[in-house]
């Protein structure tokens, strides 16, 4: 099994880095295979809405890291994302790749990268702005299909650096339960699919609000 992490960071080793290791040391204590995926610092231009993923499989604006972390993800079990508070929400870079993201697999390879996984969301900050980050970014997985990994406090920790991050106690112990809880719906996951148990599909009918 698999957890990708991603750090939707423009620093790759900061506060945001610094939780998400802290998810993957208990996932890998879980001998569950961990990579922490970086989206760099290259802008990341926001979805136009081109509707071309639909035909090509895959978002067309291939210049950045979108399309590179979707064919990791499908081959990935679940995922964890995250991301630091700008203003109040998270930090444009990561809206656009993730809106990218998963539009275009919704139009390209049936949805399966994301759709009945397991995912999660952190987030991280000086002081103010997580719980609405954390609402923002978890509602990508609730349109995916995908089951909702909490732990025993809100997904978060606080700190201006990693080494004030290191100092946050329930913030680290959140990550911590975090990664069990991972862990262990993975495990049944595991063992559903051994019993051949499998998701019943509903037809999905698009209806737009106009008379």
């Amino acid at each position: 099994m698999k957890v990708l992490l991603v750090n939707g960071s423009p620093n790759r080793k900061g506060c945001t880095y610094t939780a998400l290791s802290e998810v993957a040391n208990v996932l890998n204590e879980h001998d569950i295979e961990t990579e922490i995926f970086w989206i760099k610092t290259k802008p990341i231009t926001g979805c136009t809405a081109c509707g071309t993923c639909a035909t090509i499989g895959k978002c067309t604006y291939d210049a950045d890291s979108v399309n590179e972390f979707v064919e990791k993800a499908y081959e990935a079990d679940a995922f964890v994302f995250g991301s630091p508070v700008y203003y109040a929400s998270a930090n444009g870079s990561m809206v656009s790749f993730l809106d990218r993201a998963f539009y275009s697999n919704s139009h390209g390879k049936g949805a399966e990268a994301f759709k009945h996984k397991p995912g999660a969301v952190i987030c991280s900050a000086r002081r103010g702005g997580t719980t609405a980050t954390y609402d923002q970014l978890i509602k990508y997985l609730g349109i995916s299909q995908m089951p909702i990994i909490s732990s025993f406090y809100w997904n978060m920790v606080h700190g201006n650096t990693p080494e004030e991050v290191l100092q946050d106690e329930e913030g680290l112990g959140t990550m911590r339960q975090l990664a069990h809880n991972m862990a262990f719906f993975l495990q049944c996951l595991e063992a559903g699919a051994e019993k051949g148990l499998k998701v019943t599909e509903e037809p999905k009918p698009r209806t737009n609000f106009i008379r």
